[in-house]
């Protein structure tokens, strides 16, 4: 047989071999690419599976959806504890999670190298999708970090996908049995300063009264004692809550101050089941309607200057992001530090402690609803604040209130501008009549048809006054309390109501207003700067917080001198032969004005506010005091007044 060299044999039997053969081989070869085709569709179909598992699960994270998370987890209880206590532990105020890459084989454990395949072309089976997480934190820089999820194909022939739990999906350094905790421990409070530098808010002493199921053992007694302290606590919803609590469990009744503690501690201390623990808290010291409270949860200012000057006093605090014990809640690694946090810086106020003392124990010893303000008239620095109930509203400084008569010190300034004087003769009948309307005299008393202004003033007459409203225009009594900065916005360096006096739209209210009634309406901070704008002889606006006021008010009016002369005069008599009469044995020179104002009350029944307000010649120092619903200037304020003012002579 012939043969070529290097060919394929001849004839149609070799050309069917080789036909067949090619066949055979081009077949296998179909098969080879079709089988490696499939299996990296196969391939990508279960990544891009996982991928989008790993995205569900980031997106419900997100969403603040612990439960629908751990759902797509091989542990979903261990996943949602974590996820809840990282939630609870860090509060933020957003999440975000970009998923920053392709899934990849992750490799086995234990593995010198990675991406070790098994035959299905996924290594240990599992896949890791990295992932940038990023948590907005309030008040904080937003807080980024790089984790991976690992992902494994569910179990039978399905084609799922659950995230496989652990803690270092949360963050990479996390261990089992630990936490992400947001630290911010809050920057020391700074207190709010009397002008000599004490505290009238810091830290201070406090007890708190807490109840032992397990101890308690006579309920009526435990209730009878709390009744006793007199600060509102619900007693029958306090025995719900211990019903249903665990019997060691300490269940919270109240917190007291030091002072009020130890009022009642013998008799707390004598029920079994009643603990006391004692602890410090930021307290307003003194003057506290007008220094304000905090939340006492978050520590914030809520009302009055601690309110106010809340950033100042509060500074700012630390905050790190740190890993910590969910057992004990040790901290265990700082993952991140903010830089910043400054201790806050103190208020200052003009309040002088002795004045402030006095001011409010007289009104604790009258008992009722009401409040002192003392000024010092060269300047305007207040001097004392005070209130009564003492953690109540701020009407000292805030309080809009008719004045009544004390309002006539300024009727009797617009008639001394007016051209007056002081022994003009008014008359004091015992009623007069306007269109209609009668006005009268405390108890309906009169006086002669020869009473002078200055009778009028001293014994408060209100008819002798009314009786020449035709010497008044309808903006008279505005314009004469603008001498007395009424009207304008005043910076004190803290909220107050700086007084009210429209013009009178008819005569009725002419002759109401001249009475200190009718629309007119003021505070005792205002009152207390009338009585201390006659003693200096000028309008200086009341100050609080020095350093706050950048531009006082001003009066846009001004009274001849003969004017706060004669009202000088005629206020020292009404202490020494007038209705005031309750300050005559008071030290210092006392000059007052006292007021009684009607209003009606929520029911609409006929009520009056006592008032009194003055200076001492001997001392800088003017005062205003009232007492809310019921009594008169004379015999209610005037007292009050007196046990104040003697007690800074003693």
């Amino acid at each position: 047989m012939r043969t070529r060299r290097n060919g394929w044999p001849r004839g149609r039997a070799g050309v069917g071999a080789v036909l067949a053969l090619a066949v055979v081989v081009l077949a296998a070869g179909v098969a080879l690419v079709l089988a490696r085709r499939d299996a990296g569709d196969d391939a990508d179909d279960g990544r891009e599976a996982a991928a989008d598992t790993a995205r569900r699960f980031l997106d419900a994270w997100a969403a603040d959806d612990p439960e629908r998370a751990a759902a797509l987890t091989d542990d979903p209880e261990a996943a949602r504890s974590l996820l809840e206590s990282v939630r609870e532990n860090t509060r933020p105020e957003g999440l975000e999670f970009a998923v920053t890459g392709e899934p990849e084989p992750a490799p086995a454990e234990g593995a010198e190298t990675e991406g070790a395949e098994e035959a299905d072309g996924t290594g240990t089976g599992t896949l890791a999708v990295p992932f940038t997480a990023t948590f907005t934190l309030a008040g904080l820089d937003a807080w980024s970090y790089d984790s991976t999820a690992l992902l494994r194909p569910d179990a039978g022939d399905g084609d799922g996908w659950s995230v496989v739990w652990e803690s270092a999906l949360v963050h990479p350094e996390l261990a089992d049995g630990q936490t992400l905790v947001l630290s911010r421990p809050a920057a020391e409070r700074a207190p709010i300063l009397a002008a000599d530098g004490s505290q009238l808010a810091g830290r201070a002493t406090v007890w708190n009264i807490a109840v032992r199921p397990a101890e308690l053992t006579d309920q009526d007694a435990a209730w009878a004692v709390l009744d006793t302290l007199d600060v509102g606590i619900d007693t029958d919803a306090l025995a719900d809550r211990v019903a249903e609590a665990e019997p060691e469990q300490a269940v919270p009744v109240v917190t007291l101050r030091d002072a009020v503690f130890q009022e009642h501690a013998a008799e707390l201390a004598a029920v079994p089941g009643l603990e006391s623990v004692e602890g410090t808290r930021q307290l307003a010291l003194a003057a506290r309607a007008v220094v304000g409270g905090l939340d006492p949860e978050s520590g914030a200012g809520v009302t009055g200057l601690q309110e106010r000057y809340d950033e100042q006093l509060a500074g700012t605090g630390s905050a790190a992001m740190v890993i910590a014990d969910r057992a004990s809640g040790a901290a265990v690694e700082t993952l991140h530090d903010w830089s910043g946090g400054e201790a806050g810086s103190p208020v200052g106020t003009t309040i002088d402690p002795d004045v402030q003392r006095a001011a409010e124990a007289a009104l604790d010893e009258a008992g009722r609803d009401g409040a002192i303000v003392a000024v010092r008239p060269s300047t305007g620095h207040v001097l004392a604040a005070a209130d009564w109930p003492a953690d109540g509203f701020d009407r000292s400084l805030r309080g809009q209130l008719a004045p009544g008569s004390t309002f006539k010190v300024l009727t009797a300034a617009a008639f001394l501008e007016g051209g007056a004087t002081p022994e003009d003769v008014l008359g004091c009948p015992r009623t007069v009549t306007v269109d209609g309307q009668s006005f009268e005299n405390q108890d309906e008393f009169e006086l002669g048809e020869d009473t002078t202004l200055r009778e009028a003033f001293t014994a408060s007459c209100n008819t002798g006054l009314i009786a020449h409203r035709d010497r008044f225009a309808p903006d008279t009594l505005s314009r004469t309390a603008e001498a007395f900065g009424i009207g304008g916005e005043w910076d004190v360096g803290a909220a107050t109501f700086d007084g009210s006096v429209p013009a009178a739209e008819t005569d009725n209210e002419l002759a109401a207003s001249m009475i200190g009634q009718a629309r007119v309406q003021t505070s005792p901070l205002v009152m207390a700067s009338v009585a201390a704008t006659v003693a200096e002889g000028a309008f200086r606006q009341p100050v609080l917080v020095p350093a706050a006021v950048d531009e006082p008010h001003r009066a846009s009016a001004e009274l001849a001198p003969g004017t706060f002369e004669a009202l000088r005069s005629m206020m020292r008599e009404t202490v020494t032969d007038g209705s005031a009469s309750a300050l005559a044995g008071v030290p210092g020179e006392p000059h007052g004005k006292t007021g009684t104002a009607e209003f009606a009350d929520e029911d609409g029944e006929l009520s009056t506010n006592a008032w009194i307000i003055g200076f001492l010649g001997e001392r800088d120092l003017a005062f205003a005091v009232v007492l809310e619903d019921g009594g008169s200037g004379g015999s209610d304020a005037g007292p009050v007044a007196a046990s104040f003012l003697n007690a800074l002579s003693s």
